[in-house]
Formats: C-alpha cells, sequence, structure tokens
C-alpha cells in the first residue's frame, strides 16, 4: 500500500525517513520566494506591456492580486522556521498545502495571460509566450525539490497554453506552443533525475549519520564498559585513577579531599569454603551496598579483588563518616542462597594535600594505613597522619639498609627447643632469624621478612638463613632434628624450594631431621602453589609443621588439603589456660591432632602454672620461654641428652 508521501513522489521509499523530507522542506525553503519573486515581475511585466492595448482590469485590477498574493506567499516562506522541530507528517502537510496553492496561483496566471492575447499585435502576444515560458522554466528550477507540485503546475500551464495556441493560434503561435511543450518535457525528466539524486544522496548522508551515531553509541558503550567493573557495576580500577588525576588537575590548596582504600577482612575463606561462585555472589552484593552508600559527589569503585577504593571531597572527616558507614554495611550477614555469610572491612584513609599532592602519594599513602589497619587489628580504619610518614621514612631507611646488607655476616640463627615433658629432654629445635646491622642495630625478624618482601630479597634472606641452619646441623647430633620457617614469597618461589632442596642434597643432610614450618598467613595468598611446594619438600623426606594453629580462619582447611605433620598451637592460647573455656578448647585442639595422628606444640609458655595446666590436658610437647628462650648454636649443644626426632616417639618407633 502507497502512503501519501509515496503518491506525492514516488522516488521516496513508502514511509520516507524525518531526515529526508526535513532535508526536503529546508531546501525548498530557500527556493520558492525566489519563483514567487519571478512570477511577480513577470506578472508585472505583462501588464505593462499591455497596459495601452488592453482593458484596466487586465492590466491593473487583475494583476495587482496576483502580484499581492505572490508577494504575501514570498513572505510566509521567509519567515524563520526550525525546520528540525517539525515531524514527517508537519513537513509533509506543508507540502501538499504547497502543491495546491502553486496549481491555483498557475491557473491564475495562465488564464489572465491568455486573456490577454486578443488585444495587441505581435510584438505582444510573442510576449505571452515568453511569460508562459519564463514561468515554467522558473518553476521547473525553483521547486527542484518538490518534483510533484513542479510537474502539477508545469502540466496544468503547458497543457493549458497549447490547447488554446492549437484551437485559435497561428503556424507560428502553435509552433512556439509545441517547442515550450518539449522543453518543458525534457527539464522535467531533468528534474525528476536531480530530485532522485538528492534522495539517494540524502539517504546516504543519513546512512552515514546511523553508522557514525552508532558507533558514537558503541564507543561510549565501550568506555563506560572499560571504566565499569563486570561482576559487580560498580566503575573500576581505571576509571577511579583517571578521576583522581582530573581531581588532583583542579584541586586547590584551600579545597582538600581524601582517597580511601578499603579491603574486606574474612573473604578468602568464603572462597575456600563455599567456591568462587559464591565469592563473586558475595561480591555483588556487597557492591550493591556500597553503591546505595555513595553520596553525590563521591566516587566508589572496585579496585580488584577484594578491594574498593572511595574519592571524597570535603574535610576528612567526611571521608571517615562514609569509611564507617561502608564498613558498617559491610560487616552485616549477606545470604547466598541457603548460607548466610559474613565478612568484615579495613580502611585506609589519605588526604590532600597532607598526605601527598599526586596521585602516586596519594594512593600509596593509603594503601600504607590500610596495612596499617590491618595489621594492628583487622576490621579498623586508620588515616594516614605524620606518625605514619615516621613510620614509612623509617621502612625506607630499612629497605636501603638491606640492600646494601652483607647478609653473610650481618644474619644469624638463634635456636629455641621444644621439650618433650615427658622425657624431660628437648624435643628438637626451632631456628629463628636474627639481623644485626651495622648502622640500625638489630632489627626484628617480622622488619626483616617485610623488608625482603618489599625489596625482592626474599629468596636471598631465606637461603642465607639455611645455609646457616645447615651448618649449625653439622654440629649436632646426627639425629637432632631442626625446624625452619617458610614466608608466603618462599612457598610461592618454585625456585627457591629448588635450591632448599638442592642445598639439602649438598650438605649431605637426611631430610627426616628438618621440619618446614608454615604459617597460615602464608597459605592465603595461593592454597594451590602453596601445597605443590609443600608435596614437593615432603617427598623429599622433610616434614612440615603448621604454625601460628588456631589464629586464622582456615586452619582446619589446611589440615585436610596440606600434608601436615606437626601443628604448633598459637602462644595467645596458652595465657588462656587459667580459664575452663580456653582449657577446653585447648582440650579439643589437643584431641584433634590425636585423632589426625599428626604431633601436637604448646607455644608461648611462660609460667610454671601454664606449664602444669597444658600437662593436665594432654600436652607433652611445650615451647615457651619458661623452658628455653632462643640461645646460640653453642649454648644448644650444651644441653644435657639431646634426644632425636621432632616426631612423638611412637611415630619414631613406627617409622623405624
Amino acid at each position: 500500500m502507497l502512503t501519501e508521501a509515496s503518491v506525492l513522489h514516488p522516488a521516496l521509499p513508502a514511509a520516507p525517513p524525518a531526515g529526508l523530507r526535513q532535508a526536503q522542506y529546508q531546501r525548498l525553503r530557500g527556493q520558492i520566494p525566489f519563483l514567487y519573486l519571478l512570477l511577480a515581475v513577470n506578472a508585472f511585466a505583462l501588464a505593462f506591456t499591455h497596459r495601452h492595448v488592453a482593458p484596466p482590469v487586465l492590466t491593473l485590477w487583475i494583476p495587482a492580486g496576483l502580484i499581492l498574493a505572490c508577494l504575501v506567499r514570498m513572505a510566509m516562506w521567509l519567515r524563520p522556521v526550525d525546520v528540525a522541530r517539525y515531524d514527517t507528517v508537519w513537513i509533509e502537510r506543508q507540502l501538499k498545502r504547497t502543491t495546491v496553492l502553486a496549481m491555483l496561483l498557475s491557473v491564475a496566471f495562465v488564464a489572465w495571460a491568455l486573456a490577454l492575447g486578443p488585444y495587441g499585435g505581435a510584438y505582444q502576444q510573442g510576449h505571452i509566450a515568453i511569460f508562459v515560458a519564463v514561468t515554467v522554466l522558473g518553476v521547473i528550477f525553483c521547486l527542484t525539490h518538490h518534483p510533484t507540485a513542479a510537474r502539477l503546475v508545469c502540466s496544468a500551464v503547458i497543457g493549458t497554453f497549447l490547447i488554446t495556441c492549437l484551437a485559435v493560434g497561428t503556424e507560428v503561435v502553435i509552433a512556439v506552443a509545441i517547442n515550450i511543450a518539449l522543453v518543458t518535457a525534457v527539464l522535467l525528466k531533468i528534474l525528476h533525475d536531480s530530485f532522485d539524486a538528492f534522495v539517494k544522496l540524502e539517504a546516504s548522508k543519513n546512512a552515514l549519520l546511523a553508522e557514525r551515531r552508532q558507533a558514537q553509541q558503541l564507543g561510549e558503550e565501550n568506555a563506560r564498559l572499560a571504566a565499569t567493573d563486570v561482576l559487580t557495576g560498580l566503575p573500576n580500577r581505571r576509571y577511579f585513577l583517571s578521576v583522581l588525576e582530573r581531581t588532583l588537575e583542579q584541586a586547590q590548596p584551600d579545597q582538600p579531599f581524601s582517597i580511601g582504600l578499603l579491603d574486606l577482612d574474612r573473604f578468602k575463606p568464603v572462597n575456600d569454603t563455599y567456591g568462587h561462585a559464591q565469592g563473586d555472589r558475595l561480591l555483588q552484593a556487597l557492591g550493591d551496598r556500597i553503591r546505595a552508600l555513595c553520596p553525590p559527589g563521591a566516587t566508589v569503585a572496585r579496585l580488584g579483588g577484594d578491594e574498593f577504593g572511595l574519592l571524597v571531597p570535603g574535610a576528612p572527616a567526611e571521608a571517615e563518616t562514609l569509611c564507617d558507614a561502608l564498613r558498617d554495611a559491610i560487616r552485616r550477614p549477606v545470604s547466598i542462597g541457603d548460607i548466610s555469610v559474613a565478612v568484615g572491612c579495613s580502611a585506609g584513609i589519605a588526604t590532600f594535600p597532607d598526605a601527598g599532592t599526586d596521585a602516586h602519594m596519594l594512593f600509596d599513602r593509603a594503601d600504607f594505613a590500610l596495612y596499617h589497619a590491618k595489621r594492628h587489628g583487622r576490621g579498623g580504619m586508620v588515616r594516614f597522619s605524620d606518625a605514619l610518614e615516621t613510620l614509612i621514612r623509617s621502612e625506607q631507611a630499612l629497605d636501603a639498609t638491606l640492600q646494601t646488607a652483607r647478609l653473610e655476616d650481618e644474619l644469624s640463627v638463634l635456636f629455641q627447643p621444644v621439650m618433650d615433658r615427658v622425657g624431660g629432654r628437648p624435643f628438637g629445635i626451632e631456628a629463628l632469624a636474627r639481623w644485626t646491622s651495622p648502622r640500625l642495630g638489630a632489627v626484628s625478624p617480622e622488619m626483616l621478612i617485610a623488608a625482603a618482601e618489599r625489596t625482592g630479597m626474599t629468596r636471598a634472606v631465606t637461603l642465607t638463613l639455611f645455609d646457616k641452619v645447615l651448618a649449625a646441623m653439622a654440629r649436632l647430633p646426627a639425629d637432632m632434628r631442626v625446624a625452619f620457617n617458610l614466608s608466603a614469597l618462599d612457598l610461592c618461589d618454585g625456585r627457591t624450594i629448588g635450591e632448599l632442596a638442592q642445598r639439602i642434597e649438598a650438605a649431605g643432610i637426611r631430610p627426616a631431621r628438618l621440619m618446614f614450618e608454615i604459617t597460615e598467613t602464608s597459605l592465603v595468598s595461593d592454597m594451590v602453589t602453596a601445597r605443590a611446594a609443600l608435596e614437593r619438600l615432603r617427598r623429599g623426606g622433610a616434614r612440615i609443621a603448621l604454625d601460628d594453629f588456631g589464629t586464622g580462619y582456615s586452619s582446619l582447611a589446611a589440615l585436610h588439603q596440606l600434608p601436615i605433620d606437626m601443628v604448633k598451637v598459637d602462644r595467645s592460647f596458652a595465657a588462656r589456660l587459667n580459664d575452663a573455656a580456653g582449657r577446653r578448647l585447648l582440650s579439643g585442639i589437643r584431641g584433634l591432632a590425636d585423632a589426625l595422628a599428626i604431633d601436637c606444640v604448646l607455644e608461648g609458655v611462660e609460667t610454671e602454672a601454664q606449664l602444669l595446666a597444658a600437662q593436665r590436658i594432654g600436652f607433652t610437647l611445650v615451647q615457651g620461654f619458661f623452658l628455653a628462650r632462643p640461645m646460640p648454636i653453642e649454648a644448644i649443644l650444651d644441653l644435657p641428652a639431646l634426644r632425636p626426632p621432632l616426631v612423638s616417639p611412637a611415630r619414631a618407633s613406627s617409622a623405624a
């Protein structure tokens, strides 16, 4: 079925797009005023040449009315109109009205011109033919973008003129009329082709614009996706850093803002216990809570893993208030299917310009504040301060000193016995790292390990200490076992594990004399890699101990997934030996170790009362300052009657 638009001009599609109609109407508005001006001028000229031969009604009143109508229509077309505001229906209505008015005026003009035919001589009659021809040419050129009206007007004018000339004209007049009709037909064909080209051009332009809009939309969508975290729908790290950079470019010293880093506590156990799919669902739920609490003007983003970032304008108190609200929201339990899980959140805040004036400095100091919050009690919030700045500078000095240290000379090893209260003799000894720097003096083992991790010297420190342990083992009785601590980076470094195995073989030490101690925190980063490293050491003959047992959230999972031969109960439990609940808990841990057929050591025994209480609930292997402090190898060699194994006597006999 053809629409009104296709009937008006067959070259148009059945439903022309609004852009095409608007372009057609816009071009027409620039041409039609000249058409009316042409008609008015031609009518005046024709009336002027007939003023002495035709009656006044034909040379004054009728042309005056026609000219006035032309001027009124010209003025209407010259009025400014915002074509983009009007839809296709309105434009088609205007085009249809233009066609009707053009027909009426054309009939009126040709009728008036023919009415002047009987008056005057050959010159006046020739002027009438010229008037018709010029009018037709003007209509064709001025209605180029409205071919329907052009065809109708030309047909009416030329048809009437030709019929009249054939009926009453001379041979010359008839020849002129036929000539004008043929020229008009050719020009209408050219007009049709020209308008077809215009339609195709506009269609191509509209298609190009549509493709450009689509490309722009795709670009905007890609930009949005590139700046959005797919899992939570929050902005991602890239977007967060770009906003931080823009904020810094516009920031003034008297316009502070803060960046905060949030890190989830106890998130990894959710992944380990329920799977990564449930962990993702938990992050999505927490992302919804975070988004709901984000106030106008603030930016909250997921930076990766279980870490989120904040950018909060205003005083530090506003960032602290938002952090508190987010921590409270995150701590609320989340229902995931049939289970309910709860995690915590630690936060670190750095404020511009006090903590730094560039993105790198602000981010690093917020990260250090977060690290400080997690290190001194998970679930807290720390704002970067002058005290932390001093601590950073001291760490920088520590790192620089370690990088230039003579490890062979400055690192040493002390040994602390693990006592067997049944036999009253050392059950084995644990090697403890010590660093004495000529510049800094004695540095704690914790600071040594942290500095080694920051500077990438973990392998060098571990292997240097292990060489010293092997040298000490050569002086110990052949049945004496020694425990050596491995860090998280050691477990994740296949080269370090290989070097340890090579050194054991080169030293000629029986691997069964070595017990490698790990902590639960060293397993958090990559349980799969840790398990592979421990199984490699155990296949070589060494034993594995899980240190600080009971302080983490996946200790039971570690016992299930890893090749563990011994658990060492964290020293914090020894302080609970004086209350009934603490003793029941320790008794349960001791029973669990017996059920799994692994040895169990209670660390941190510092008083005789603790020792007696530990013995009453079944602990035979104990370690602590009350029994023996860390000592050099020479003092160990002076201890009376060392007994060999770092395993229980029952298991030692079965192994034999």
